[in-house]
């Protein structure tokens, strides 16, 4: 079994010539489905967390202003999604499919979230199409609620820094966070990750993996993880609009073999979250998505 969340206001409407591609969230699940990757039995519809469990990681007071709709016109603005009632709700929603999703991959080996990878959600505020943090409140939620669980490992490969998780667990030593990601890329003025591995624009197959492969299982030997959350990004894609590195599509998937391959092999505990991809061509992004459920499907399936 793949267990896999994925709920329908996942695919939100937004403005006509908006630059996110909320239309990924509709194709991919149904890729999954037509090429047998994965079949309607894993994939489960995610329910929002108790409230109680939002707060774990977000401020209270930012979690009301934003659930009634009360965010300054800059701060809206800073998290390039126009405000309402639906827009919370999806967020709230992709949140809760992240935290049950760590509860199905303690017992699976793995599992998947379609949305979330929401990295540049900080404590008491969005920005960068992220308003609540998922991957930091469900590692903050295994802690709180896992006693078998006494260290996670945060691998964001997204192309953009991991900003606000590195400072939400800033002060908390039993999260380690690792971002590898453009130097020269958003956001501008970078946080503190654990370890950053930055890049130079254009950095190719070769040698992402290069570094990838010497770094990762380094850190799983030195940290001593009880369990990873993975942020799969494919903005790192040479055909990624706000990219700059050049991967190729073989490239990002053998990226995923590498972090899955080392998850299964040491029978680590795995979620993942898609996060960002911004190419022209939405196949570039679907594909690319989609391999990486091939790849866990190959190992756990």
């Amino acid at each position: 079994m793949l267990p896999i969340a994925f709920a329908p206001n996942y695919a939100h409407a937004l403005p006509e010539g908006h630059r996110f591609p909320m239309l990924k969230y509709e194709l991919l699940p149904e890729q999954l489905l037509r090429e047998g990757t994965a079949t309607a039995a894993d994939f489960f519809i995610p329910t929002p967390p108790p409230i109680a469990d939002i707060l774990l990681v977000h401020a209270a007071d930012y979690y009301e202003r934003l659930r009634l709709g009360q965010l300054t016109r800059q701060e809206e603005r800073a998290t390039g999604f126009p405000w309402s009632v639906a827009l919370f709700d999806r967020e709230v929603t992709i949140l809760g499919g992240t935290i049950e999703c760590a509860r199905r991959a303690l017992q699976h080996g793995v599992a998947f979230n379609i949305a979330g990878g929401t990295h540049h959600a900080f404590r008491a505020r969005g920005e960068g199409f992220c308003l609540l943090n998922d991957q930091a409140t469900a590692a903050a939620w295994l802690l709180e609620h896992e006693p078998s669980i006494g260290k996670v490992l945060i691998v964001d490969l997204d192309v953009h820094q991991g900003n606000g998780t590195a400072a939400i667990f800033q002060h908390e030593p039993r999260v380690f966070t690792f971002s590898m990601h453009g130097a020269r890329n958003y956001p501008a003025r970078k946080e503190l990750s654990d370890l950053d591995l930055p890049l130079p624009d254009g950095t190719d197959d070769t040698r992402y993996l290069q570094l990838l492969a010497e770094a990762l299982p380094r850190l799983v030997d030195e940290v001593h993880p009880d369990f990873i959350f993975y942020l799969a990004g494919v903005d790192v894609l040479a055909t990624d609009k706000l990219g700059h590195l050049a991967l190729t599509r073989d490239g990002c998937r053998r990226r995923d073999e590498l972090v899955l391959n080392l998850c299964h092999r040491q029978q680590l505990p795995v979620v993942v979250c898609m996060g960002g991809g911004y190419s022209e061509r939405i196949i570039d992004i679907v594909e690319a998505h989609a391999n990486t459920f091939r790849v866990a499907a190959g190992l756990w399936g």
